[in-house]
């Protein structure tokens, strides 16, 4: 077993100072925001559904709709890449509504617009509570790397993979919730009214799982930084090399 995979006392530890239960917060918070996309990642999720159902719902046009859902979503990506920020949440929902105009555009029923990412938040849901039980949380595989843990949660802090496995399951009953409330207004309200109910349950279920990842993990040990501590040991060996050298 290395050092790397050594159990440590971090679920064990007696809580930190309140400075240090702030500097932990705001780690956490900070992580979160990037994680998950912040302001501008709810724009570019929302935007082009948005646009979608409004233009929808005035002249009933999907090939209009659709088209001008694609071209946004476009172009919040170029917006990214001139200024050179991160593009993955903007690619992901270009590829989000790809997928949505495809099949609208083959069905002919502007509702199949939203029945890609319908699937995907009902696969979403499966996996963040598979992997719970699986004792291999997803939410923790998601941040392990944002706050430089990787997997070391998984053997050496045991409070934090506590934590993980709260906040997957929140995500994962959370999502089944949506998916419970849209899966039979798909098949019985019209493509208006379910447009429209669509758009007002993407953020505030997104903000309550958000919410409730950062009460666990606030309350959570402090991460283990594994790649800090991997620099320590490469300094440290090759102070003992040079040492040898010199003997």
């Amino acid at each position: 077993m290395t050092s790397l995979d050594k159990p440590t006392d971090h679920g064990t530890t007696d809580q930190g100072s309140p400075d240090q239960d702030a500097d932990s917060r705001a780690v956490t918070e900070a992580a979160l925001f990037e994680a998950f996309g912040g302001v501008r990642g709810m724009v570019e999720t929302v935007a082009p559904g948005l646009l979608f159902v409004t233009i929808f719902t005035i002249n009933k046009d999907l090939h209009m709709s659709a088209i001008a859902a694609l071209a946004v979503s476009l172009v919040l990506v170029v917006v990214r890449l001139v200024m050179k920020d991160t593009v993955k949440h903007a690619f992901s929902g270009v590829f989000g509504v790809a997928f949505g105009v495809v099949f609208a555009m083959m069905t002919g029923n502007a509702k199949d617009f939203y029945l890609p990412g319908m699937l995907y938040t009902l696969g979403l849901a499966l996996a963040y509570i598979i992997t719970a039980i699986a004792g291999v949380p997803l939410i923790g595989l998601i941040l392990g790397p944002v706050f430089k843990e990787n997997l070391s949660w998984r053997t050496r802090n045991p409070g934090r993979k506590s934590a993980y496995t709260k906040a997957s399951w929140a995500w994962g009953l959370i999502l089944l919730a949506k998916c419970a409330i849209l899966f039979p207004l798909y098949w019985w309200a019209d493509t208006t009214q379910f447009g429209w109910v669509l758009i007002a349950l993407k953020i505030p279920p997104f903000l309550l799982a958000v919410w409730l990842t950062w009460v666990f993990l606030a309350k959570a040990p402090a991460p283990i930084d594994v790649f800090a501590e991997m620099e320590a040991a490469e300094k440290a060996e090759k102070e003992r090399e040079a040492e040898r050298r010199q003997a």
